[in-house]
């Protein structure tokens, strides 16, 4: 029964599914440019021709192809990206779609059957499916330029080529769109919560616009290391590097400035910070309490769209 169950889903969902396929250019130790070939998945989520995938499959992509589960084939244009949930928003000239559901974030539970779709390896013969459960909500992930917060982890099989593609519930509903894996680790996946990616479409559709950026990279700033490089603040994110012309670098903030709250939302975290700047628009102006030596001062930050590069 439970086998039936899972065929009827995957077929539901299977048409919203579809491959992404890339060319980029590379230069070779003679300085010439390579076409490079790359793969990923990606999921219909407008039936007016949206689709939803991953930035690190499309980024620095001179050619993006979409194929449909029909084998339909079409030329797709990038109309936007939010670079540190992982995000990017394609467009194909194409019409009636079958967009996937969407299931909220506060319906998931740990222990859930989940299954994950895409084209792992870029292998023929369509979309691969495997099983698991939700291994855990709420994760976070750092990486070069921020936190990814609010992250699923999942067993189901991800694989090079999964990214993009969904992760659905036994209702085929896209609980999460596959996004990365743990390198050398078994049963390690994640993946962006539906409801992240559907805001970042509707904001990237009506507005143009990628997620509000600050700029800085950072750390959780705690007792041992305050005590550790002799700083004066016990709690807040220490400010490690800033990004040169972001937002943060023209309101004067620099590396060793610890971030003590936004808007009056107190900051302990890396994921405080992109909390603390949800449902902010690129032009919105946010008061950052900073702590810098002894001293504590504010800083208006005007927030600027993320770079794509």
């Amino acid at each position: 029964m439970e086998e039936e169950r899972i065929v009827k889903v995957v077929d539901e969902a299977l048409p919203s599914v579809v491959n992404v396929s890339t060319i980029a250019l590379r230069r070779d130790l003679l300085l010439q440019a390579t076409p490079v070939k790359g793969v990923g998945s990606g999921t219909i989520i407008d039936e007016n021709g949206y689709i939803a995938t991953s930035y690190h499959v499309v980024e620095g992509a001179e050619q993006i192809e979409v194929t449909l589960y029909t084998g339909e084939r079409f030329e797709a244009l990038l109309i936007g990206v939010d670079r540190l949930m992982d995000v990017a928003i394609l467009k194909v000239n194409a019409s009636n779609l079958k967009p996937i559901k969407f299931c909220n974030y506060e319906d998931l539970k740990v222990g859930q059957l989940v299954v994950a779709i895409g084209n792992p390896l870029g292998l023929p013969g369509g979309p691969t499916v495997t099983i698991g459960v939700i291994s855990a909500l709420n994760r976070t992930l750092q990486t070069p330029i921020g936190v990814m917060s609010r992250i699923i982890q999942t067993d189901a099989a991800i694989n090079p080529g999964n990214s993009g593609g969904p992760l659905i519930n036994m209702k085929a509903e896209m609980v999460g769109m596959s996004t990365a894996i743990v390198p050398f680790a078994q049963g390690i996946g994640f993946a962006v919560p539906a409801d992240t990616v559907r805001r970042i479409f509707e904001d990237i559709r009506l507005y143009g616009l990628a997620r509000p950026w600050i700029g800085i990279a950072g750390i959780d700033l705690n007792r041992a290391i305050a005590s550790y490089y002799g700083i004066s603040f016990m709690r807040g994110v220490l400010v490690v590097s800033v990004f040169e012309n972001s937002p943060a670098f023209k309101a004067g903030i620099r590396p060793g400035d610890v971030i003590l709250s936004i808007d009056e939302f107190n900051i302990s975290s890396m994921g405080d910070i992109t909390k603390s700047l949800r449902g902010k628009r690129v032009g919105d102006i946010v008061e950052l309490t900073i702590g810098r030596s002894s001293k504590v001062f504010r800083a208006f930050v005007r927030l600027e769209a993320q770079p794509s590069s």
